[in-house]
């Protein structure tokens, strides 16, 4: 078994109108609110939204976020509207890799928020954090071509699209999807 990674990581960080904080216990009923209000737009896009989970199964993926954090296997990251505590989506580090410094981004974000501003803000503090504190020599992410809302969200916060994978892997349906890869400069 592989040896945890042991760097210090604070469990949150403030923006201007956000908290943007590590998921863990107890957060599944937030969780759970804001999937259910936007799974019509997630389900396009994300496995996990093809059918609405369960309140007991948001807290276990909380829950799992958290030892996951501890580990430094993952950073699920919560974003919260600093004025009311309300879940506006959720972002994190993933496919981390600790010994050369490379973490992919992924996010989504509720219904209700969008179009604020509140996600780009939030993925750009999380970027942020990873390319000043934790001394990324790559951030990247990936998103299906169709997925417009996701790639201009991605220009927003300053990646570059590096290409396009043709017929890169199956989508949800199972037809093949062009993939565009995203770098952020650093």
């Amino acid at each position: 078994m592989k040896e945890p990674v042991l760097i210090d990581l604070p469990e949150s960080l403030d923006t201007a109108r956000l908290q943007v904080r590590v998921a863990r216990a107890g957060d599944g009923a937030v969780h759970h609110e804001a999937v259910i209000e936007s799974l019509a737009e997630l389900r396009p896009w994300l496995g996990w939204c093809q059918e609405a989970p369960s309140l007991d199964e948001c807290e276990a993926v909380c829950r799992r976020a958290y030892a996951r954090f501890l580990l430094r296997e993952d950073i699920m990251l919560l974003l919260f509207l600093r004025r009311t505590g309300e879940l506006v989506g959720a972002s994190g580090l993933h496919d981390i890799d600790w010994g050369f410094r490379r973490f992919e981004v992924g996010y989504w974000g509720r219904t209700r928020f969008a179009g604020a501003g509140l996600m780009t803000e939030g993925v750009r503090a999380i970027v942020e954090f990873a390319r000043d504190e934790l001394a990324a020599r790559r951030i990247y992410l990936t998103t299906d071509a169709r997925n417009v809302r996701s790639w201009r969200l991605a220009e927003r916060v300053g990646f570059c699209r590096e290409g396009t994978l043709i017929g890169d892997r199956p989508d949800l349906r199972g037809e093949p999807r062009d993939t565009l890869v995203y770098g952020f400069p650093l």
